[in-house]
């Protein structure tokens, strides 16, 4: 870490002028003209900050703490509304009895946030952290992780016979529990979690929770009290912005406007049509006209939010502030590889910052910061942001009323919808939040005033069978009890109550599915007649991975590298790389030694991808050119070259490094086993484990 940054010898001079950039001619005429309908006038006269009271918790907050303190518990309130604290008091409860707490997050972000605060809050000799990347302070009585290492440690427990070294277990944003790719983690976690150890679920969007929590009572044989808050801490007042440059109230009791209405009957956003993207500068300066910033504004695409942050017009500069400088370079002390970031002159300038998946785990945690000491004017965001981030604002702008999800746009869920309004208003700061409607091409208002009344859909099993899944029950469970865990799982629970005590196909489907696992995993050697696992088995095990048949097979076969570090992260990142496109590389012809590397590995696999695929299963698609990229950064070259050759986005580089890193934590744990590779292993974690990756 560079030393701290003297305030005397700042890296930046301030270059003040009137605007935000110099004006060019091709720069967009604002058309707005900043007004507001007359109706609203006694609505924004609220806004101002609270006055300081004493903090007094809220009955929802003491009863849940009671529960808690009892038996399970599952807390549903809306973001900002002190969830956290109960947490904090539950976990302060345990400590005042010698015990032991967990405290998972499905986010490696969110996870570190709560070290840090639970840090400041418990002292740092009492909190740990765990999770892919990090690894601090392991024997603290309260730990911080991800879901997954949570997980991952109660498959231990159950394997080596001990009773998990806990007594409250906090799952936070459970609602995760009905991910499509990951809720069969938090299923696995509610399953298998000692009934002694108490169970505190926390969430702003979960529609069916009387159900989750009557699915846990049945295979707990505890309560599971549900706790269940539906006021806000900040009352949310949603406007309509008019082409003209209107602002004006969004409904009309239940109903929309009629200058909403007015506006889709005239179809006035087709002048949104015929323009590259909204007139952000415009909208900027309404809202700081009358003082509804700070904003986060919900874009499409990353392009979109990286766009936004460049778009130039007549923004007057933010005014000079000790506060705000003080705070700037304290946080470039923090993180001095952001120092020359491409996104850091509108930050300073203007307030106007871009977060996303594509941007530097360092640079999103650095905008955050900003935001929460109120810093920024706006921040331009995809709706990742609005899950697990702790950052609100005092109006967020929607401008689409759809969603991609990875595949497809869909129209946006209530539960997507309560995410990203969630954000709206910021408790202590703001007497009222504010939502703002856009019309545009992609926005259906009348979408948006529904699920302004719709409460959170029902979340529902995602429990699935995988290879790493398979391998770990066997270590401590028969065939025989895998199929009882299906038998309480919540699918079997779900449908038999949905098709009234009938026998539940959802345990079938499993059970079969599981068979079909067991069965390949028999005729590679994994598993013996005796569906045991084979000393092949056992070690695999530990591999908790997207594919952990073919890197076992790679193990097996030795087709790793194993006295050259910076080749073995390449070939690892090839299976670590979780897009569904090649990277297209800028910088041509790589070592020929390295790509036979890449050929000794795909030589390895691919008898087994093919059996893989006859038997029904996918399997990965393998792309050096993530091998590549790693290979670059594992060579010791600075991030920004390693950016330029390889053309992939920064977050994505990020996550790249940091899931290759976690490949290589499991395989460097093999010593036993591995030796050689382990050892080389855990020589390719640490070349590529640095900032501006690895920055805390």
């Amino acid at each position: 870490m560079q030393e701290k940054i003297e305030k005397k010898k700042r890296p930046f001079k301030f270059k003040r002028s009137n605007t935000f950039g110099k004006p060019k001619n091709k720069e967009r005429i604002s058309y707005f003209k900043p007004e507001i309908a007359s109706a609203l006038k006694s609505v924004l006269a609220k806004i101002g900050k609270p006055h300081p009271t004493p903090f007094v918790p809220d009955d929802f907050q003491i009863k849940a703490l009671e529960a808690i303190k009892k038996t399970d518990c599952l807390v549903i309130a809306p973001t900002g509304s002190g969830k956290t604290w109960i947490a904090r008091e539950a976990i302060l409860s345990v400590l005042e009895k010698g015990g032991r707490a967990w405290y998972a997050s499905p986010l490696k972000a969110l996870s570190n946030s709560k070290w840090v605060e639970f840090g400041l809050h418990f002292d740092p000799e009492n909190v740990g952290i765990i999770t892919g990347d990090t690894k601090e302070n392991t024997e603290a009585p309260i730990i911080v992780g991800t879901t997954e290492i949570l997980r991952n440690q109660l498959y231990d427990a159950m394997h080596q016979g001990y009773d998990l070294n806990c007594d409250l277990v906090i799952l936070d944003e459970a609602h995760f529990l009905g991910d499509l790719d990951r809720g069969v983690v938090w299923e696995e976690v509610m399953t298998y979690l000692p009934v002694r150890v108490n169970l505190l679920l926390l969430s702003a969007t979960i529609g069916n929770g009387e159900e989750i929590a009557q699915w846990l009572e049945s295979i707990r044989k505890k309560p599971c009290i549900v706790i269940n808050e539906e006021k806000r801490p900040v009352p949310l007042y949603p406007l309509f912005l008019h082409p003209s440059g209107c602002l004006h109230p969004f409904l009309d009791g239940k109903k929309i406007a009629p200058p909403v209405a007015d506006c889709l009957r005239k179809a006035n956003e087709r002048r949104f049509r015929g323009r590259n993207m909204p007139d952000y500068i415009g909208i900027i300066r309404i809202l700081e006209r009358f003082n509804l910033l700070p904003a986060i504004f919900f874009l499409k695409s990353r392009a979109e939010c990286d766009e936004a942050v460049n778009a130039r017009g007549s923004l007057p500069l933010l005014p000079n502030s000790t506060e705000f400088d003080d705070c700037l370079y304290d946080l470039l002390d923090r993180f001095p590889s952001l120092s020359g970031h491409r996104q850091l002159k509108a930050l300073r300038t203007a307030g106007l910052a871009a977060h996303h998946g594509g941007q530097l785990p360092a640079w999103k945690m650095f905008v955050e910061e900003m935001m929460n000491q109120g810093h920024l004017r706006v921040i331009f965001a995809t709706s990742t942001i609005a899950a697990g981030v702790n950052f609100p604002a005092r109006t967020i702008v929607l401008f689409n009323s759809d969603l991609f999800n990875g595949h497809d746009f869909n129209p946006l869920s209530a539960t997507e919808f309560r995410q990203m309004t969630g954000r709206a208003g910021r408790r202590g700061q703001d007497n009222i939040g504010f939502m703002l409607a856009i019309s545009g091409r992609f926005m259906d208002l009348n979408h948006i005033r529904r699920m302004l009344f719709r409460a959170p859909e029902d979340i529902f099993s995602q429990l699935k069978n995988d290879f790493a899944m398979v391998l770990n029950l066997l270590l401590s469970q028969t065939p025989a009890d895998i199929h009882k865990i299906f038998e309480r799982s919540l699918a079997a629970y779900q449908q038999n109550k949905r098709h009234q005590g009938a026998s539940s196909s959802a345990a079938k489907s499993l059970w079969t599915d599981f068979q079909r696992h067991l069965h390949i995993l028999q005729k590679e050697g994994f598993v013996n007649s005796d569906e045991r696992l084979t000393p092949d088995g056992y070690w695999a095990s530990r591999l908790r991975l997207d594919y952990p048949l073919l890197v076992a097979q790679c193990l097996r076969e030795h087709a790793f590298p194993e006295d050259n570090e910076k080749f073995l992260a390449a070939v690892v990142a090839v299976f670590a790389y979780d897009r569904d496109d090649e990277i297209k590389l800028t910088v041509k012809d790589p070592p020929p030694k390295l790509m036979l590397s890449f050929k000794k590995v795909i030589l390895a696999v691919r008898p087994l991808a093919h059996r893989l695929e006859a038997a029904g299963f996918a399997t990965a698609k393998l792309h050096p050119s993530a091998g590549i990229a790693m290979y670059y950064w594992a060579q010791g070259h600075n991030w920004e070259s390693v950016i330029k050759a390889t053309g992939i986005a920064e977050g994505d580089m990020a996550s790249l490094v940091l899931r290759t890193a976690d490949n290589l934590r499991q395989i460097a744990a093999l010593k036993d086993t591995h030796p050689e590779v382990a050892a080389c292993a855990f020589r390719a974690r640490e070349a590529i484990l640095r900032e501006p990756v690895l920055f805390l």
